[in-house]
């Protein structure tokens, strides 16, 4: 009956030794990952899709992209130093490119490095409708959702082995683990990678922090909705999807609008 307690009392120090809060929302989660680790191990991937990557010649593209990332970033900074959070962002180096590729994807890695693909660009169709995404993926990366999904994936592939461990005797599942963890290469990059609870966050959170930069977030139903009519209805049922359906996300959207709304106080 109790043959698994060692393992199981292994497990409740583990999570409650990597226990942290997710700024705003307040939710506990799971990490195992030290940040100046994980922000060592994004900044030389995020530099490697780059290299390896067709940046966009469009000049007035990639400045909006710029220049969303921008007004976001010194928003989000302004907020967290004004509530004594500004640690939470330590280490980060913010970046913002704008890849050629047909791929409808954008994703951003610990430290704010962030990458749009040109693909992606129909959908959002103007700057508004670029910060409903730019705000999602940073919130993705402030909320460390992508240091939360791999501390899960260590602990269910690894046993929650330590990184550092993992990556000397498994580097290739190593790293497809952690591009995995913050969407690199996924076709729907912005719908796929994380779980359906990551996702909702980050919609919440992503409202917030593009109304802090001043930009409209009603918006976000709009570019949803859009996202929705491009995917064809070929989403799988809500029940074996890892993200809310196209009607949950807009409906809890809307819910969210007035919250979000609340902070433009802070542009």
């Amino acid at each position: 009956m109790f043959k698994h307690k060692p393992l199981l009392s292994l497990l409740l120090c583990l999570t409650l030794a990597a226990c942290s809060t997710v700024a705003i929302t307040g939710r506990k989660q799971f990490n195992l990952i030290p940040a100046n680790t994980m922000l060592s191990m994004s900044y030389q991937q995020y530099g490697e899709v780059i290299r390896s990557s067709k940046l966009s010649s469009n000049t007035v593209q990639t400045a909006m992209v710029k220049r969303c990332g921008e007004r976001i970033q010194k928003a989000v900074e302004q907020y967290f130093a004004q509530n004594n959070l500004s640690q939470q962002l330590r280490g980060f180096e913010w970046e913002f490119n704008l890849i050629e590729s047909e791929q409808v994807n954008a994703w951003c890695m610990p430290g704010g490095k962030v990458a749009f693909y040109t693909g992606i660009l129909p959908l959002t169709r103007d700057e508004t409708g670029l910060a409903v995404v730019m705000g999602h993926e940073i919130a993705h990366a402030v909320a460390e959702h992508g240091s939360e999904r791999m501390s899960q994936g260590l602990l269910a592939q690894f046993g929650g082995m330590a990184l550092d461990k993992a990556l000397e005797s498994k580097p290739d599942a190593t790293r497809a683990l952690l591009l995995g963890a913050f969407g690199v290469g996924a076709q729907l990059g912005v719908l796929l990678p994380f779980s359906r609870l990551q996702e909702s966050e980050a919609d919440r959170l992503g409202l917030i922090f593009m109304a802090m930069a001043g930009y409209d977030p009603n918006e976000a139903i709009n570019f949803w909705q859009r996202m929705a009519a491009a995917k064809g209805g070929q989403a799988p049922p809500e029940f074996l999807s890892t993200h809310p359906s196209d009607e949950t996300r807009i409906r809890q959207i809307r819910d969210l609008l007035p919250e979000a709304m609340s902070y433009k106080k802070y542009r």
